[in-house]
């Protein structure tokens, strides 16, 4: 499902070349949680945009039919509702049942209610909660989770992984979530660890 081959990356920072990512390998097939785990400045956000391609126009297309990404800070547009919000990828993609198929992903993530809600009007999980509906609203094979409980209390937090997590199994998406949070990396079926911009581990 993933490959990546001898991946490096350097930015120049201050004047000199700073290694982000240091001849990193790995395969992850479909339908596995792979959590990408390590301290602040390992890497593991970097790698994942990499994955996701995020800095490349040409593949916006491709995004849009077969990646979900979730965000710390939720990115949720400001002045649409929370069902707006969720719409947005499918009406991208041309699909005409965009409202109903929005109300029933926020039913699914159990935000029924909060629908015709702004996002300043809901809670940071409730927020994290619609990101994550938009994320699976074109039902993608890769769903990319940078980081998706950085801004909520660990209860919330908790509730956010159980919602990915049975995602992945309910539609046999391959999940790759990047978090420092041992105990999230945990519930994952693999744990890559980098360090310094390379794998330590992978078990």
């Amino acid at each position: 499902m993933i490959s990546v081959r001898a991946l490096s990356m350097r930015l120049s920072s201050g004047g000199r070349e700073v290694n982000v990512l240091t001849d990193v390998s790995l395969d992850v097939p479909a339908g596995q949680f792979l959590a990408i785990a390590g301290p602040s400045g390992s890497g593991k956000s970097t790698l994942l945009g990499l994955i996701a391609g995020l800095d490349e126009d040409g593949l916006a297309r491709f995004r849009l039919d077969r990646i979900g990404y979730v965000f710390q800070s939720f990115h949720l547009l400001p002045t649409p509702t929370a069902a707006e919000n969720v719409s947005v990828p499918l009406e991208l993609a041309g699909e005409t049942d965009a409202a109903p198929r929005a109300a029933a992903l926020l039913a699914e993530v159990g935000l029924a209610e909060r629908a015709h809600h702004y996002p300043v009007q809901l809670s940071g999980g409730e927020q994290q909660r619609v990101a994550v509906a938009r994320a699976m609203a074109r039902r993608p094979a890769l769903l990319l989770a940078d980081e998706p409980t950085g801004n909520l209390d660990s209860a919330t937090g908790k509730q956010i992984i159980e919602l990915l997590v049975g995602m992945n199994r309910r539609l046999g998406a391959t999940l790759v979530l990047v978090t420092h949070d041992t105990a999230l990396a945990a519930h994952a079926d693999r744990v890559v660890t980098l360090r310094d911009g390379r794998i330590v581990s992978d078990e």
